[in-house]
């Protein structure tokens, strides 16, 4: 049987084992403070242990290995760090988006209302669910740093990741408030949605982890210039096919509603390239219909039926397939350890072709 690229060098469990002693070592201070802590110590553990592919430690582990590194406990630990990150912009995404599930489950929002519904609390709910959202999204940003800078590495190394680490998570925040303009001016542009992409999710799943890693290992700039080359249009590559099973997937492996993505209203590449292709009549149908939190299951198969005939889903997935064989001809030519350029040909693989 193959394995998964995401368990070379026992990368995965070695990451699970990082988080839960980082997080259990945060719920031991926070019980110091009050025991009213423990569910939000909890709830973070839940989010960032119950699920995730890894992803992001895995392209920045072997962005090291493959920049000269060498294996141990420590990097593993450092890397870690990107599954805070990525806890926190998912926490703050479904709280804009209204999201009620993450990965099967409640979203966090969701969780503390039901927490304060069942306590028979003050003020509302949904208030309260809001706030707690925004403050464990915001917690789980803190510790990243916190992760990053007591994992054991050196400080000449720390040093040199420090830039790269604060750049990603500007970006990832400001590519957040990018999406939420895009939707509030009704912007219908392919370059404005490819922009969205590339800051909210590309550069910080793919291209920073590596350019995290190398930085890492030192590296030098043919190693930064070619996993940038690689990175940036893999990450897009990856948030186009995040794009499309938002629409066309299906709820028992995503994990979310059907159709959700529409409901939000969201301006991905897959609809800019619809209201590009469609006549005046089918862009004020799907238009008008973005954004409806009440679009029922026959809206959300008429609004897929509109994409889909339109032909850009094709046209997306042919855009998903052209950027994957740009990141993979950086791949190729990047002056990197051959162990690690095959992992991460794999990793390209199973970031662009998934299904969940």
């Amino acid at each position: 049987m193959t394995t998964s690229p995401l368990e070379s060098a026992g990368l995965r469990p070695r990451v699970d084992k990082a988080l839960s002693a980082f997080l259990a070592g945060q719920r031991a201070h926070l019980l110091e403070i009050d025991p009213a802590l423990a569910e939000v110590a909890d709830a973070v553990s839940a989010f960032v242990l119950g699920g995730g592919k890894r992803l992001r430690p895995a392209f920045a582990y072997w962005g090291f290995r493959g920049a000269g590194g060498t294996d141990s406990d420590e990097v593993v630990t450092a890397v870690s760090a990107l599954e805070l990150v990525q806890a926190s912009a998912l926490i703050h995404d479904d709280l804009m988006d209204r999201s009620d599930t993450r990965r099967g489950e409640p979203s966090v929002h969701r969780r503390f209302e039901l927490l304060h519904r069942a306590e028979g609390w003050r003020g509302t709910a949904t208030g309260f669910g809001g706030s707690a959202a925004v403050l464990l999204g915001d917690l789980a940003m803190v510790w990243s740093d916190e992760l990053l800078h007591t994992s054991g590495m050196g400080l000449a190394e720390l040093a040199r990741a420090r830039p790269v680490f604060d750049r990603m998570r500007t970006e990832v925040t400001v590519g957040q408030y990018l999406d939420v303009h895009t939707q509030a001016t009704g912007n219908t542009s392919l370059e404005r949605a490819g922009k969205v992409a590339r800051f909210k999710s590309a550069k910080y799943t793919v291209e920073r982890p590596l350019l995290l890693g190398a930085a890492l290992a030192g590296g030098g700039p043919e190693i930064f210039a070619s996993y940038a080359a690689f990175g940036l249009p893999l990450g897009e590559a990856f948030q186009m096919r995040d794009d499309v099973l938002g629409v066309f997937g299906d709820p028992a492996q995503t994990g979310k509603p059907a159709g959700d993505d529409l409901r939000e209203g969201k301006r991905t590449y897959l609809v800019a390239s619809a209201l590009a292709a469609l006549d005046e009549a089918g862009r004020g149908e799907l238009d008008g219909s973005l954004g409806d939190p009440l679009l029922d299951d026959a809206g959300v198969e008429r609004l897929r039926a509109i994409i889909r005939d339109c032909g850009a889903l094709a046209a997306t997935e042919s855009r998903i397939d052209a950027l994957n064989g740009e990141a993979l001809s950086a791949l190729e030519q990047a002056p990197i350890d051959d162990e690690a350029r095959a992992v991460l040909f794999a990793l390209a693989a199973a970031a662009t072709r998934r299904s969940v």
